[in-house]
């Protein structure tokens, strides 16, 4: 079928249905609600024969849907309805949830349900959650709604009959900022933590710190570091750790409040944020092997089980500044110290990474310089993984990955991705040229043509489609609580083969054969030239889309790689019936290049 994807922004969850509807074999456009524009004329130039809203903030016009079938995703489950639908789950308390998907009509929210799939709730921040349970759910539920409605003969039913027994209908109000306060006398920290979970990555709670009105995003508990309730203890990786009435909280990112007249505020990580209003404060950096390990928030662990060291990273967004990708690249050298013979990088469940820290750099007295030296930095970490020599590395990629991120996971000798991890191995949308080494690394895997068009159509790649297509080693199918456990048990029988010691030996031989032939450093010389020739000009497409993205400007139309055009040139992405084995069983991969 030809599916339109209607958004408010072609955000992950979007990205997500269009990959892997395009996996399906159906050809899919995208086309966003923006103001201002004519929505069903730019849905009648599409002529879809379904229409699918995986992330939809604004009602489907009346001649739409009376026109079309039009499938909205509601982030909850049946009979539960308002735009604040997964917030109020977490500021609840709930362990159960759902993704429902209806048809549009008249009352948003009201139409009658083609599919719901249930799921847990841990707890998470709300925008991992979204990417990870909900989207997890979100996806079964189109899919199954999609076929449904192919096979022409399911009959949708209205709500009241298709809720469960005891589940309440109920349109629930916007969750405001009136809820959401947080009480540093009165509330406990589990309260405090519910209400950021809540809150992430929008709209954030408002709270009053150091004389300024700040959001405040994300949470994470302290097991040890106590305080006057609202006290700042101590910062920790650019995050501060806050004391509420019988605990702590870390807080990894503020936002300013947006003053009348000037532009959206954007999030920065939180001692950068506050600046000079910052006490002297201690900053509790943690040892990277912890002799006790806390119950307390760091964005970098490491742990060893046998031979197999695990070195995870959980950055805010997936961005990696200067001092992020440094402090990685510190840990990465002190990690392949250890006797191991695998070394598994990757977050547990969210974000792999996303690249350089576009926030920060934004915020930069010098951006085009800060831009320089977090390219670099990040270079320099993708250099120390190419480079590695003495053991295996794997790359686990739980979540998402974008731009340099993908070219980080690509470094490793073995990528083993998430079944619901979407990657975005393309730079050009920000206006970039790219590094990270993916001129060597990106052709190496897919061939020199796909790689062409990865980057040129720059579109979404599911991990089903990036396993076809030789970007990822292997598929692992499971949720994101259970990703980290499957990665640890594929990681201890890598390290037991026999075959390991000697792909161990004959890495050293094979990089080697490449210095000698096109050295490394020449790969990253001619990407660099190219990139800082951008960075260095003003007048540079990056620095405007970059403002852009980081104010969360919305754009004046639906991008053109997002179209008919692209549709027409595109197509589903195509099977291939070639793949082979790896080294551990018979999970389908594909070899390197």
């Amino acid at each position: 079928m030809h599916i339109l994807l209607l958004a408010s922004a072609f955000n992950s969850l979007t990205q997500r249905a269009h990959a892997e509807l395009r996996d399906h074999g159906h050809t899919v456009a995208v086309e966003l609600a923006l103001p201002g524009s004519p929505l069903s004329e730019a849905v009648r130039l599409h002529a879809p024969q379904l229409i699918v809203a995986p992330m939809l903030k604004t009602a489907i016009p009346e001649e739409v849907w009376t026109a079309h079938t039009c499938l909205v995703v509601h982030p909850g489950p049946v009979g539960d309805r308002g735009p604040s639908s997964l917030d109020w789950a977490i500021h609840e308390g709930v362990d159960q949830w759902g993704v429902t998907v209806l048809q549009a009509d008249g009352e948003m929210d009201a139409g009658d349900v083609w599919a719901s799939v249930p799921c847990r709730v841990p707890q998470v921040p709300k925008s991992e959650l979204y990417r990870g349970e909900i989207a997890d759910a979100a996806l079964e539920a189109v899919m199954l709604a999609v076929e449904r409605f192919a096979g022409g003969t399911h009959v949708p039913r209205k709500q009241d009959a298709a809720r469960t027994a005891g589940a309440p209908l109920r349109l629930r109000p916007y969750l405001d900022q009136s809820v959401r306060r947080i009480d540093w006398a009165e509330d406990s920290t589990r309260d405090v933590l519910r209400k950021l979970r809540a809150a992430d990555s929008q709209p954030g709670v408002l709270d009053v710190l150091l004389g300024g009105e700040w959001y405040l995003h994300g949470g994470h508990p302290e097991s040890v570091l106590r305080g006057r309730p609202g006290e700042l203890l101590a910062t920790r990786a650019g995050a501060v750790c806050r004391a509420t009435k019988d605990g702590a909280v870390w807080i990894p990112e503020l936002r300013s409040r947006r003053e009348p007249g000037q532009p959206p505020t954007f999030k920065l990580p939180a001692v950068r944020a506050l600046g000079d209003r910052l006490p002297p404060l201690p900053e509790h950096a943690l040892p990277l092997l912890p002799e006790v390990r806390h119950r307390t928030w760091t964005d970098i662990r490491y742990r060893e089980d046998g031979n197999v060291g695990f070195l995870s990273f959980s950055f805010p967004g997936g961005a990696m500044s200067t001092e992020q990708s440094r402090r990685l690249l510190d840990a990465y050298r002190e990690a392949c110290a250890r006797p191991t013979s695998v070394l598994v990088l990757g977050g547990e469940r969210d974000f792999f990474s996303n690249g350089i820290h576009l926030g920060v750099i934004e915020a930069a007295a010098d951006p085009a310089a800060e831009s320089w030296a977090n390219i670099n930095a990040i270079d320099d970490l993708v250099e120390a993984v190419l480079t590695t020599t003495d053991r295996l590395v794997v790359s686990a990629v739980a979540g998402n990955a974008a731009a340099g991120g993908v070219m980080l996971a690509l470094a490793a000798d073995e990528v083993w991705c998430r079944s619901g991890a979407v990657l975005n191995p393309h730079y050009r949308l920000m206006g970039l040229y790219g590094s990270e080494y993916w001129t060597h690394t990106l052709p190496r895997r897919v061939g020199p043509a796909t790689a062409e068009r990865l980057m040129r159509e720059a579109l979404p790649v599911s991990s089903a489609s990036a396993l076809r297509l030789g970007l990822v080693d292997r598929v692992v199918d499971c949720g994101p609580d259970e990703f980290a456990r499957e990665v640890g048990g594929l990681a201890a029988r890598l390290a037991s083969l026999p075959a390991t010691a000697s792909r161990i030996t004959a890495k050293k031989t094979e990089l080697d054969r490449l210095e000698s032939a096109t050295p490394l450093a020449g790969f990253r010389e001619q990407e660099l030239a190219r990139m800082r020739r951008t960075f260095d000009d003003p007048d540079a497409p990056y620095h405007a889309v970059r403002r852009s993205f980081v104010h969360k400007e919305r754009p004046a139309c639906t991008p053109p790689h997002l179209g008919p055009a692209a549709v027409a040139q595109t197509g589903p992405t195509p099977s291939a019936a070639d793949v082979t084995g790896t080294a551990l069983d018979g999970v389908p991969s594909r070899p390197k290049g």
